[in-house]
């Protein structure tokens, strides 16, 4: 069931508007954003980029077509082979999966209303030109992956565009699906990842994105540059809209800081984690399936890789470690002696008062009033063992920008990756950035590139 095209009312468009791009919406930031989820001809299932800033919303759509190619319902044999339909499928199923992932009462998919007569004050002239500027962006756009990934620089007014969205609610997964597909065309249009976005927004709630970014006050959208927030990627990744990307919350000082509570489809690293301006947990390193968003610091890539064996599945050990955080929030390798008996019972373990004061004089013989997280590990997980995963496996890197690729054309690269036993001692010949930020996965990583082209993560 799905009611259709309401007009979005005043209040909620400029509460929108606020909570994305703040008090003063620059144009050129607006245009950097104006496009549609276009597939390059040169990879059927990389979607283009245009301009720097919408990687927020389109990588992780892409980090959805990937995963839905390779390990959905009917995985892609050959993803170079996909006739249009079978791409817009997968699009279609991405989009959806966001939706999904994200929705806490329904959905609303953003479209914009069908273009009136030709108004009185208008020459016919003037709206020839427009008509033939928009078929030209259209055109530019369907045309994108084919040669130069241009497109025309058609200035889109903003306030025609807000005045024009309409929104259309939907009940069910099934429902929402199929008014994707049935509207696809809106979205691989000249305003499509707008649409989308818009649509991210309002079936999330804007009172529950501003419940769980860490500064309500903070846009989305940076203002100048036109990025998408740490909050932004999130969102669209894991569901929630926080701002911290390290495992659960951590109380530092007094003050709350939610993180990622629960592993994710699509995980993430980033290039500042390595420059230690972050840290990125076990949830976002670890993800459902072998694909991760790429952050440098100002864009989004994709890596991901065929190998399911890479998934490391979470341990009685695992699940444990995270509960031990949240009694140590500042990550100081102990908790207060006092909260032991909390941390049995949120282990499901025994926690009547008689075993754990036992406990107690056995893990703080000494009477420090605390217990290291190591001697309680060895006293209720001995024997912890890491999860073997390949020494060898191939990994794929994606970058919207084709100004970014080689021979300037959207393709994933290909690279072989080995993982040494131990870290040694050597000389370093490869410092790029990519495989820095691979290093804060896999700290013994060695990488080769197809045709020694080391991919660009900008």
């Amino acid at each position: 069931m799905a009611e259709m095209n309401n007009k979005l009312d005043n209040g909620t468009l400029s509460e929108i508007k606020s909570l994305l791009w703040g008090n003063d919406l620059k144009d050129e930031v607006f245009s950097r954003w104006t496009q549609g989820f276009v597939f390059g001809s040169d990879e059927r299932t990389a979607l283009v980029q245009y301009e720097g800033g919408p990687c927020a919303v389109i990588a992780p759509v892409q980090g959805f077509v990937v995963k839905n190619a390779l390990f959905g319902d009917k995985p892609c044999k050959d993803h170079t082979q996909l006739s249009e339909n079978e791409s817009l499928d997968l699009l279609v199923q991405a989009l959806c999966d966001i939706l999904v992932l994200i929705s806490t009462n329904g959905y609303s998919v953003i479209s914009l209303e069908e273009e009136e007569e030709p108004e009185n004050n208008k020459s016919q002239s003037e709206l020839s030109t427009e008509s033939a500027d928009c078929n030209k962006i259209d055109m530019d756009q369907s045309e994108a992956g084919q040669s130069s990934c241009k497109r025309s620089k058609l200035h889109v007014d903003q306030n025609v565009f807000h005045s024009r969205l309409r929104c259309t609610k939907c009940e069910s997964e099934a429902s929402v699906r199929k008014c994707l597909r049935e509207n696809i065309s809106a979205f691989t249009g000249p305003s499509g990842v707008l649409l989308y976005l818009y649509s991210i927004v309002l079936t999330k709630g804007i009172e529950q994105i501003r419940n769980e970014v860490e500064d309500p006050g903070e846009p989305l959208i940076h203002g100048l540059f036109g990025h998408g927030t740490q909050s932004l990627i999130n969102l669209l990744i894991t569901g929630k809209a926080v701002t911290n990307v390290w495992d659960n919350d951590k109380d530092i000082s007094g003050l709350k800081l939610q993180g990622v509570s629960r592993r994710s489809c699509i995980g993430f690293l980033s290039y500042m984690e390595h420059l230690r301006y972050c840290e990125v947990g076990w949830n976002l390193k670890n993800p459902k399936y072998p694909i991760w968003l790429i952050g440098s610091e100002t864009h989004l890539t994709v890596l991901f890789s065929k190998d399911t064996n890479l998934i490391i599945n979470e341990t009685a050990q695992s699940v444990a470690r995270k509960i031990f955080q949240r009694f140590d929030p500042e990550g100081n390798g102990f908790i207060a002696t006092v909260l032991l008996g909390d941390l049995l019972e949120a282990l499901d373990l025994v926690s009547e008062k008689e075993y754990v004061d036992i406990m107690v004089s056995k893990l703080d013989a000494e009477s420090l009033g605390i217990i290291t997280q190591n001697s309680f590990f060895e006293e209720f997980y001995p024997g912890e063992t890491t999860p073997l995963i390949p020494k060898r496996f191939k990994l794929y890197h994606y970058n919207g920008i084709a100004r970014s690729c080689l021979g300037n054309t959207v393709q994933y690269a290909e690279g072989e990756a080995v993982l040494h036993d131990e870290i040694e001692v050597q000389l370093v010949t490869d410092t790029s950035p990519i495989k820095l930020c691979l290093l804060t996965k896999w700290p013994t990583i060695e990488l080769q590139w197809k045709n020694d082209h080391i991919p660009s993560m900008n």
